[in-house]
């Protein structure tokens, strides 16, 4: 699989939570912050969505936005309103006036990912993924939004099963949509993704996470200067090559620790290290643990 891939299959991403908000009137709500990745689509009307210490971001019918660490945010039908605390609710949200049709539809909620790399997954993505329907009505996933919000509308048998299986390859379609389109994302693999050169580098070490890759091997497949492939490496991933590699190969041990299927013998070969005494002392350095230690507490 692609390098891309490969994160999304280690961090199993699904909908934990999916749910309609609705608003009608003037209405005005702020959310603190956290941990859980958030998302909303908007089915109907438009909205304004504040991040703390940014500007007002005005989302319209066919909008996604996916905040892979959510801050403290506002949401008010008008720019700049008055907001009032509130708290998460795992059910039906309506702002606002009460009755009569809403002004304003959509479907929020949150993902969760496998909670021992989740941190991995965190540090490649940037701060928000913003998807306007004007770039994405023509797409994939423009057409992905559009049966999502004619599911909604349905009350067929089965219908939160569907939604729940599309809200997770709209997630899968947004990290890729950002990885090709870009944003002028941060540093991290989406934005690696965007450039060839690098690409290449990254998906020999992904397909032969074993060998023992050098800056200068890795910036000849690139096409590149050792000098000038480390540098862009760094600024463009927001690492070093062989850093990037360890981090790797310590995400998928963490997966196979928690998994309690192989021996440390087996995962120490499968990610590269002569022995499970090596690998075990690189673990330590790196997790502040040792291997078993981290099984223990993970499981």
């Amino acid at each position: 699989m692609d390098p891309l891939s490969d994160v999304i299959a280690l961090l199993r991403p699904s909908a934990a939570l999916s749910k309609p908000i609705s608003g009608k009137g003037r209405w005005g709500v702020e959310y603190a912050a956290h941990d859980a990745p958030g998302f909303s689509i908007i089915l109907a009307g438009e909205a304004w969505l504040t991040l703390h210490g940014h500007e007002p971001l005005q989302l319209g019918r066919g909008d996604f936005l996916l905040l892979p660490t959510t801050p403290p945010f506002s949401l008010s039908s008008e720019k700049r309103m008055s907001c009032a605390p509130v708290a998460p609710r795992n059910e039906a949200v309506r702002h606002g006036e009460q009755e009569g049709e809403p002004d304003f539809v959509a479907m929020g909620g949150s993902f969760t990912f496998e909670r021992v790399n989740a941190p991995l997954l965190l540090s490649l993505l940037p701060r928000q993924i913003y998807i306007p329907a004007s770039a994405g009505r023509a797409t994939r996933f423009g057409r992905l939004i559009e049966l999502l919000a004619e599911e909604c509308a349905t009350d067929y048998p089965g219908k939160e099963l569907i939604i729940q299986r599309m809200l997770e390859v709209l997630l899968v379609e947004a990290l890729r949509w950002q990885s090709i389109e870009g944003q002028g994302v941060t540093a991290g693999l989406l934005n690696g993704m965007k450039d060839p050169s690098l690409v290449r580098a990254i998906q020999a070490m992904h397909s032969d996470v074993r060998a023992s890759w050098t800056v200068a091997g890795l910036a000849s497949i690139a096409g590149m200067s050792r000098s000038a492939f480390s540098a862009r490496f760094g600024e463009t991933i927001g690492c070093a090559p062989i850093e990037y590699l360890a981090r790797w190969r310590m995400a998928i041990a963490k997966e196979a620790l928690v998994s309690g299927v192989k021996t440390l013998d087996r995962i120490a070969a499968d990610i590269g290290y002569e022995s499970a005494s090596a690998f075990s002392t690189a673990f330590r350095k790196r997790l502040g643990c040792p291997p078993g230690q981290f099984a223990r507490m993970s499981a």
